[in-house]
């Protein structure tokens, strides 16, 4: 069994597309609200986005704030906050009202702008805010509670949003959303598995089993005993791992004929179980 020999770089010709829609598009853009995924505040942030939203006011959205660790996640908050960044935390499955500051934000940057459009002798306008991310870190549904309506597809997978669109928020938002968005070469391996394990990139472009190994060593190093509490198991040999897959088949179900281990079900479980929080709370990035 091997890890980490699959060097994940996935940058699918829509990104190209996206990218250059939006530095075109840029010069019609007040603010942005540039998501990412509370369980992996560091993997899911757009590591080149300045380059192309250039210095336009940004609101930092925290989606999925009920599932990670929020003892780990909110030392990024701080730390993203010591840029300079207005971040916000979301919980935006349970608690709707949680964007609630991202409006309140968003409505001084609307006064600021059109306090300078009267001086100037311009009419006031709405504001246009670009929504912008990684796949599947939570845009769809940041747009869907921000509209209070179903405005936009949603799917647990990346790639659901395929064009920039404009939605209406109310007379004075407008959204630009934007399809999720990575950068051409991955560097950090470990930022990619993490992706690939919560959905942001493809799971199909590598082997389950890589996945899946991935993240028994995050847990294994950072929530052993999550691993414990959920499949009864401890003290993971790595260079022997089928006793480890093993107590988990019994454990979740996951035995075929005659009592053997169906491993790549194993590993199915083992993935899904970690991107749906069955695993427990967890923050797979350190500062």
């Amino acid at each position: 069994m091997n890890e980490n020999k699959t060097n994940i770089n996935w940058y699918p010709g829509h990104m190209v597309k996206t990218k250059k829609e939006i530095e075109k598009n840029i010069s019609l853009i007040d603010i942005v609200y540039e998501v990412i995924d509370s369980r992996m505040p560091l993997s899911s942030k757009i590591v080149d986005i300045d380059n192309f939203i250039k210095n336009k006011p940004k609101i930092l959205v925290m989606t999925k704030y009920d599932l990670c660790d929020k003892k780990e996640t909110d030392k990024f908050v701080s730390y993203y906050e010591s840029l300079g960044y207005q971040v916000v935390v979301c919980d935006l499955l349970n608690d709707p009202k949680s964007v609630s500051k991202i409006i309140e934000i968003s409505n001084q940057v609307l006064k600021d702008m059109n306090e300078k459009r009267r001086l100037r002798g311009m009419k006031p306008r709405s504001i246009r805010a670009l929504v912008v991310g990684v796949p599947n870190v939570g845009k769809s549904t940041l747009i869907n509670r921000l509209v209070n309506k179903k405005a936009v597809a949603i799917g647990n997978r990346p790639g659901v949003t395929k064009n920039l669109g404009w939605i209406r928020i109310n007379k004075d938002i407008e959204l630009l959303d934007s399809p999720g968005i990575l950068w051409p070469k991955l560097e950090n391996q470990d930022h990619a598995y993490n992706l690939a394990s919560l959905s942001s990139i493809k799971e199909e472009i590598l082997d389950e089993e890589q996945l899946a190994i991935h993240i028994l060593k995050k847990m294994n190093t950072l929530y052993s005993e999550n691993l414990k509490n959920r499949y009864g198991i401890e003290d993971i040999d790595f260079d022997n791992l089928l006793p480890t897959l093993d107590i988990i088949a019994k454990k979740r179900g996951a035995l075929g004929k005659g009592g053997e281990t169906d491993y790549e079900k194993v590993y199915h479980i083992i993935i899904n179980d970690f991107k749906n929080g069955l695993i427990g709370n967890v923050t797979v990035d350190r500062m």
